[in-house]
């Protein structure tokens, strides 16, 4: 009974942690706007009652290789299949539409965050809890869950952020 406990612990611990992805991934140029790395000031969290989830800061574009992203005004319904799709098989396991979880839903994303950031903590989450503040606070609100590294294309990634943009 023990070994079988034992046993199903540790596939479960592995599952957890794997949170999809697993394939490899083809190298794709990204249609992504990309400029020479600038320097940002990043809005500290404040001090207050806010949770890190709950801040806004619409100025931070992260840490990582997207400096600029233009988005349209349109939305890419294609882009956001392929993007919902991403989403259901490599984040479903720690986001859901909503509701808190392991990790923040994606609802309402962009009255937060700018597409830049969202794109940085998609493509370099490693990275960005250690050196954004924002994504300091966010690990540190959601129990220390860092976010899995999907290694996911650009073009995957602004995909997702395509499917992002439909969710309100």
């Amino acid at each position: 009974m023990k070994q079988t406990l034992k046993i199903l612990t540790l596939v479960l611990t592995l599952l957890a942690l794997s949170c999809g992805g697993g394939e490899e991934k083809k190298e794709e140029k990204a249609k992504v706007q990309l400029k020479k790395q600038t320097t940002t000031k990043t809005v500290e969290p404040k001090a207050t009652n806010t949770k890190a989830s709950e801040t806004i800061d619409l100025t931070s574009k992260g840490v990582g290789p997207i400096t600029s992203l233009t988005l349209p005004a349109e939305i890419d319904q294609t882009m956001v299949a392929k993007g919902k799709d991403i989403f259901d098989k490599m984040c479903t396991a720690c986001h859901r539409l909503g509701k808190k979880f392991i990790g923040p839903p994606p609802n309402g994303l962009f009255e937060k965050r700018t597409p830049e950031w969202v794109m940085n903590m998609i493509l370099n989450p490693d990275e960005m809890v250690q050196k954004d503040p924002l994504a300091k606070a966010l690990l540190m609100e959601f129990n220390g869950s860092p976010m899995a590294n999907q290694n996911l294309s650009e073009e995957e990634a602004r995909a997702v952020l395509e499917y992002f943009r439909t969710l309100k």
